[in-house]
């Protein structure tokens, strides 16, 4: 419903900070545009890392941007942070969703730059679910959207890490908040319970693969690693973090052709192996 873009940084802050205001004053946001959908995430072919090494840039809390009325008896929504490789051809869109707690994220947006990321674009929409904000990110060095999935993972851990820094009540909502937050879940999620895996048919040359299991932080880096390891491209996705869950949808193809039954079933054992597994330290044995 409601939008404001502006090109650069200091349009982008000050397109946010105006549509922030007229929010709080009960003003009504006009319609926006929606973005083309086409699909393109061409992933390089190399052996991924299975965990995140990038120090993820925090915002200093002298601008935070968060009112902090909330009080410890109001009912916590549930905090959604979306990756979408599919709905904008020439950027990383990213969506945030906190009810109707999230500022103008001005401080994310500045920990994104400190990836080497540009915010070209902004929107802000509300909806019966709250306020969503919209960021279309592309890499400073290339004007292009994010390909690399250690990045991308890096852009999720950024903005969830900034989120619990300005919202510590959300943190038992979060399975990241036993990592970066200050009161970790109550309640750990059963992994059997928690996991499924789905390949379904989407055209002849390519095949739709839905993951849902517990959240953690390096998870996409190593649900990409797996699927490529067994020789099968990912071409594009999107990436949902939803309070204790990940929910991952790719795009996925084998030799250019959609992925047969066979290699189905592969794909789905070898994702439920890695997901089921007890965790334990290299250092252990």
């Amino acid at each position: 419903m409601a939008v404001a873009m502006a090109s650069g940084s200091f349009g982008v802050f000050s397109g946010l900070k105006a549509v922030e205001n007229r929010l709080s004053n009960g003003g009504f946001l006009g319609s926006f545009s929606c973005l083309d959908v086409r699909r393109i995430w061409v992933l390089p072919k190399r052996r991924l890392a299975s965990s995140i090494a990038t120090i993820m840039p925090q915002a200093s809390s002298a601008t935070a941007v968060e009112d902090g009325s909330y009080s410890e008896t109001d009912i916590v929504p549930t905090p959604k942070v979306i990756i979408d490789q599919d709905s904008d051809p020439d950027a990383t869109v990213v969506e945030i969703t906190f009810g109707d707690r999230l500022g103008a994220l001005l401080d994310t947006m500045n920990a994104l730059k400190n990836l080497g990321l540009n915010v070209v674009k902004a929107n802000v929409f509300l909806d019966s679910s709250g306020k969503h904000t919209k960021f279309a990110i592309t890499k400073s060095d290339t004007g292009r959207k994010v390909e690399d999935p250690e990045l991308l993972e890096a852009i999720r851990l950024t903005i969830i890490n900034n989120l619990l820094e300005y919202h510590p009540e959300s943190s038992a909502q979060l399975a990241m908040g036993v990592a970066f937050g200050v009161v970790p879940p109550k309640q750990q999620i059963d992994v059997d319970i928690a996991t499924h895996i789905n390949v379904y048919d989407d055209g002849p040359d390519r095949s739709l693969l839905y993951v849902e299991a517990a959240d953690r932080p390096g998870l996409l880096v190593d649900l990409v690693k797996i699927i490529t390891d067994i020789s099968v491209t990912v071409e594009s996705g999107e990436f949902d973090t939803e309070g204790l869950l990940a929910k991952a949808k790719f795009h996925v193809s084998y030799r250019g052709k959609a992925i047969i039954k066979p290699l189905q079933l592969v794909i789905s054992n070898s994702l439920r192996y890695f997901l089921r597994r007890p965790s334990t330290e290299e250092a252990s044995f």
